[in-house]
């Protein structure tokens, strides 16, 4: 039976267990104790925190990872400016990245989160302000939220994966695991 673990990646690691870059090495995923032979399925880039999928089982891996499985993946999504329901409408529609077309299944401003602070906070600015919306996709192409809500007019201030599938985050702090 395969082993999946569900994991709470901080901010600012790398969704591998190591980092060929030197001489200063960024922080991965194999300093918080997760078991041996688990890799991650997918990846959240360094700047995004949340729900990482890792298990033992390649074709798991596989499925979770390609975009061709349409996993749904929920990630809620702090942006700068204030986004009504209409302005998020080219978000559900479709936009034209660089990589093609990009389209979310659902997309909805909602209230902003419980979270964990963030380290470093992100930085906000008294004369603009920033509005928590909720994507779910069912690909996961580069930095695919960011450019998305990019295109939209809307830059990402703070991404959080909060589920894959029917995993999620609850209950899970930053840098902490359990088993799925």
């Amino acid at each position: 039976m395969a082993r999946v673990i569900l994991f709470n990646k901080p901010m600012g690691v790398l969704s591998q267990f190591t980092d060929a870059r030197s001489p200063s090495p960024r922080p991965t995923l194999s300093a918080f104790g997760l078991p041996a032979g688990v890799y991650a399925a997918g990846r959240l880039d360094r700047d995004s925190e949340g729900l990482l999928a890792l298990t033992d089982d390649g074709r798991l891996q596989a499925r979770i990872a390609s975009p061709r499985a349409k996993t749904r993946k929920t990630y809620l999504v702090q942006v700068e400016g204030a986004p009504s329901d209409t302005d998020l409408a080219p978000l559900r529609e479709g936009v034209t990245l660089n990589d093609g077309p990009a389209r979310a299944l659902s997309a909805r401003v909602v209230d902003p989160p419980d979270l964990w602070p963030r380290d470093p906070p992100v930085r906000l600015r008294k004369s603009v302000p920033d509005t928590w919306i909720e994507l779910v996709l069912d690909e996961g192409r580069n930095r695919q939220v960011r450019r998305m809500t990019a295109a939209a007019g809307f830059p990402t201030l703070r991404l959080v994966r909060w589920r894959i599938g029917d995993w999620s985050l609850d209950g899970l702090a930053p840098g902490a695991w359990r088993d799925a």
